[in-house]
Formats: structure tokens, sequence, C-alpha cells
């Protein structure tokens, strides 16, 4: 038989090297896990349960909301409300951020910002999506949390993760030491180290763009794009284009394979579509934290001072050479 680790037992014997190790975010990271089973259980019954479509609703983005958007953050707020670790949630389905604070959370240490499903438009096609999520701590000592307890820098983040939901749902997390992926065994409903240490190849040979947006993008970007395209037989060009639309998913596979992801902002999106706090800092958290690169063009994510809940940002992340490729391109 093959001997296995559940995400408990690993959560629990790297508790001593976290430096807030009192129990709090061990048990923080077991809510986020119960929900990502809840909703992971949805995920695939959509086309047998009323569960896939348009909610009719638009979130805070002007975008239409599907009924798993609606439903998946129902849960994550619910499983983080119970547990009573996390005293406020900055979710990408509103506006405002949601006080939690109870008498079981009045003096929970964590903040939770999340994008609860990413990509759930793929539902209805039946393409991988997934949850991605950052954790603060909060910097407040009592009463309700105030805007600079969300408000932090990503390099401030405690830990970050994301769920795919694909043809194995996996969980993948970095508290800042390393990065490591658990694959949820249907069998005993529990997720098992299945990726320890990952780490991303400092080349790679995938780049992941919507390029039916080129004529909108920088030039910096179209030439990127064209030095992807072109043949040279040193670098192993032409790189391979693979764009699957849910940033979940294609961070996944270029952080296992190599390869860089690029969000660019365009004429219609002046400052970048993706949002600074539950998406790309995230992202860059646990690209950076397995050996890779994230920019928005100019600086690190990680440095970004954010203004605003809801602040957009350009992304370019994954193997470092690439990376630092697009950035020569950028600024040229």
């Amino acid at each position: 038989m093959t001997a296995f680790k559940t995400l408990g037992q690993f959560i629990i014997e790297k508790q001593a090297d976290f430096p807030y190790a009192k129990g709090e975010f061990s048990r923080l990271l077991r809510d986020i896990g119960i929900a990502a089973k809840i909703v992971n259980r949805e995920v695939n019954k959509a086309g047998l349960a009323d569960i896939i479509g348009s909610a009719g609703k638009m979130n805070i983005q002007g975008e239409g909301q599907q009924k798993l958007d609606v439903y998946a953050d129902e849960q994550f707020i619910a499983a983080l409300r119970s547990g009573g670790e996390c005293c406020v949630v900055a979710s990408e389905e509103h506006e405002n951020p949601i006080s939690i604070q109870s008498e079981v959370s009045k003096n929970a240490k964590y903040v939770v910002c999340i994008d609860p499903l990413d990509g759930s438009s793929n539902i209805d096609v039946n393409v991988s999506v997934g949850t991605v999520f950052s954790i603060y701590r909060r910097t407040s000592t009592s009463g309700e949390a105030t805007s600079a307890d969300i408000l932090q820098k990503g390099a401030l983040q405690v830990a970050a993760g994301y769920i795919v939901y694909g043809s194995s749902t996996m969980l993948v997390y970095t508290t800042g030491r390393g990065v490591n992926g658990f694959t949820l065994d249907p069998s005993i409903g529990e997720f098992c180290l299945s990726h320890p240490d990952i780490k991303i190849p400092t080349q790679g040979r995938i780049y992941s763009v919507n390029e039916g947006n080129y004529r909108k993008f920088p030039e910096g970007v179209k030439k990127y794009i064209k030095y992807c395209e072109e043949e040279d037989n040193e670098t192993g060009r032409p790189y391979t284009a693979r764009y699957i639309g849910s940033l979940v998913a294609d961070i996944h596979r270029n952080l296992l394979l190599g390869g860089v992801f690029l969000y660019p902002n365009s004429s219609s999106h002046t400052n970048g579509k993706l949002r600074l706090m539950y998406e790309a800092n995230p992202v860059a958290f646990i690209v950076e934290q397995a050996g890779g690169k994230a920019s928005d063009g100019v600086q690190r994510i990680l440095d970004i001072t954010p203004t605003e809940l809801h602040q957009r940002t350009a992304l370019y992340c994954g193997s470092t050479d690439m990376v630092d490729k697009i950035e020569e391109y950028l600024q040229e």
C-alpha cells in the first residue's frame, strides 16, 4: 500500500514552522478545505442538478453571476463564519467586505480575500474552474476590522492558495515556505499530499494569453507574442500557446510544466482586468514561492500598495526567464 499524508496531517506537522502557530491558522485552512469539498461536489453534479447557467444577477464588477458563483460564495463565507478564525471576508461577489465577527470570532486574527469560483462560465461546457484565496493577519487589535486590515500589500500575505476543480480536484497552497499540492481522494473525502515542494522551471515552452484581444494589447506584449511564434532552434521556439480562460487552471498548468501567463492591460481595460487583492496577489505569492516571478510589467505584484478592494492590475507571471523577457519588451 502507498503511504499518504492528508492536508490536516501536513498542516499539523508544519505548524511549528509557521510564525503564528497557535492552531487558529490550521483551523482556518481546514475550514477552506471543507468548503472546497462542498463546492467540488456541486461542480461534479453540474448538468445533473439545477446548478449551471446564469443566476440572473450582476456582481460588483458588472459581470453576470453564474449560479455556481453564488453557491460557492455562500459556502466559503459560511465555512469561515462557523470556523471563527476569520474576522472579515473580501469576496469578488460583494461590493463591500463582509464582517463575520461574532461571539465565536470576536478575537479572530485573520482576513481572507477570495474569488470563490474563478472561470465559472466554463462550467456550462465542462471545463476546469477554480477557487483562489489570500490570507492576511489583521493589523488592528480589536473591534470591527478596518479597511487597513484588508488593503495590505501582497508581500504581507501569511498564506495563499487555490483549488482547481478538474479531472481531479487539487488544493495548492503556500505559507511562505514553499508550495505543496494536495489531491482530493473521493474514496475517503480527504485532500492528500500529491505534489510536495512544487518548483516551476525557470524557462518553459508555454505561453497563455487571450490572443483574441491582440489588437488591444500594448506594443511590448504584441512583440513578445510575435517572439513566441518565431522559429528558433536555440531557444526551442516557437512556444506552445495554451489558454483555458480560467486563471487557476492556466496558472496550475504552467506552475507544473513551466510557462508564462499574460493578462495585460488593454485599450478596453487600461488598468488591467484581474483583481489585485483576490486574484493577482495570491497567484503571485504562490508562483514566487515556487521559484517563479510575477509582475505588472513594471514592478513586482507583491509590492503594489492597494488603494481599493476591487483594484485591477495587469499580470505577467510564471517561469522567471519568460517574465524577464516580457518586461524587456514592455520597457523598450
